[in-house]
């Protein structure tokens, strides 16, 4: 799977999660054992609680084979330091 989600919220990235999950035709509990997470924290996480622990959230990305990657979105809008976007060629 090389395609790209665009996650603007919990409930996007929770459903990901999802269906990935079932696409590898695993249940719950071999997902959780797999990326050591409880199923209770993995069940919440694919409904997509916004009170998720952020730590937990990219450990279950990393060992399910995601990518955590930030892009500074293309549109105007506003940001952290009230100028709008602006795109930016940056050096990793």
């Amino acid at each position: 799977m090389n395609e790209q989600i665009a996650v603007a919220d919990v409930a996007t990235l929770g459903e990901a999660l999802r269906q990935a999950r079932k696409a590898q035709g695993l249940t719950q509990q071999d997902f959780a054992d797999i990326v050591g997470v409880g199923v209770r924290f993995l069940s919440e996480l694919e409904r997509g609680k916004p009170t998720a622990e952020i730590g937990l959230v990219l450990q279950v990305l990393r060992d399910s084979g995601f990518e955590l990657v930030l892009q500074r979105r293309t549109h105007r809008g506003p940001t952290l330091s009230g100028q709008g976007d602006v795109r930016e060629d940056v050096e990793p």
